[in-house]
């Protein structure tokens, strides 16, 4: 059996175990997962798996087929795979950071001037530089910012600490599938974090989502890069990835809609999407 035989069966056996787990042995499960990411990163730098991908992006967007075609980044995907252990502290390091709007997202920052956001706690995973972080922060709003890369972190307060706001937002360096928070959030926005991940994590970034979010809380994604590329960082992803992972944590997405405020080449590529718990598991 070829390895790359072997990690599909495994990933479908974890889909399956998924849904018959018992919460104690939910770590484990984290666990054989990642184990499973790293085989894979293995198997593709083995196989010179990401060369074939990328070449396979670039034909199907010279070939002209495929019209919403997204070569991911390919220095960042190089660094990101090289780098194993610590490839998006490189990649700041680097200034590699493509994802970088260096000023807030349009429409996060659209619904908290009207005021559509939750009110409470909120946490921003990957926050990257914390532009949305600052920008959606208030008196009556305090939000987290977390991110894995130190230099990020760093870059995020050296830009928005001095801010007037300083007081409603923080920022802390950590992994979010291993992050424990001693207070549930009312709202988790999550833009460009989705897709950096190895799809093979999405499972797991849902289960955490549910850990930390209030029954009654909001769950905010932007849906990107809606796109048929292959390889990543970033991953192509779909409204069915997204619904694949959630609704068997009892969300549903109340509101689906193409972002009219997405930016330059991201338009026609972003839905904002927002999810809650169904009332009956909100009650659990």
């Amino acid at each position: 059996m070829s390895v790359g035989t072997e990690i599909t069966i495994m990933l479908s056996s974890i889909s399956i175990l998924q849904k018959s787990i018992s919460p104690g042995r939910n770590s484990q499960l984290k666990s054989g997962i990642v184990g499973v990411c790293n085989r894979r990163n293995t198997y593709r730098k083995e196989t010179g798996f990401n060369l074939r991908m990328e070449s396979a992006a670039a034909n199907s967007k010279t070939s002209g087929g495929g019209g919403n075609s997204l070569k991911p980044d390919s220095k960042l995907e190089q660094i990101i795979h090289e780098n194993a252990s610590h490839g998006w502290e490189k990649s700041w390091e680097l200034g590699v950071t493509p994802w970088d709007l260096r000023k807030p997202t349009p429409v996060i920052l659209h619904l908290h001037q009207t005021g559509a956001l939750p009110k409470g706690r909120a946490l921003i995973p990957g926050c990257g530089s914390g532009y949305d972080v600052a920008a959606i922060s208030c008196s009556e709003r305090f939000v987290v910012g977390l991110d894995i890369s130190e230099n990020c972190i760093n870059r995020a307060k050296e830009l928005h600490h001095p801010s007037p706001k300083a007081e409603n937002f923080m920022f802390v360096k950590a992994d979010f599938f291993s992050w424990k928070s001693n207070e549930l959030f009312d709202l988790i926005f999550d833009y460009t974090f989705f897709c950096a991940i190895e799809p093979c994590m999405r499972s797991a970034w849902a289960d955490k989502i549910n850990e930390l979010l209030k029954p009654d809380g909001e769950l905010i994604t932007l849906i990107f890069p809606i796109s048929d590329h292959e390889g990543g960082p970033p991953y192509r992803v779909s409204v069915t990835d997204y619904e694949k992972v959630l609704n068997p944590m009892g969300f549903e997405a109340y509101y689906i809609e193409d972002n009219e405020l997405a930016i330059g080449a991201r338009k026609g590529r972003e839905k904002l999407g927002r999810w809650k718990r169904s009332i009956s598991r909100a009650l659990l």
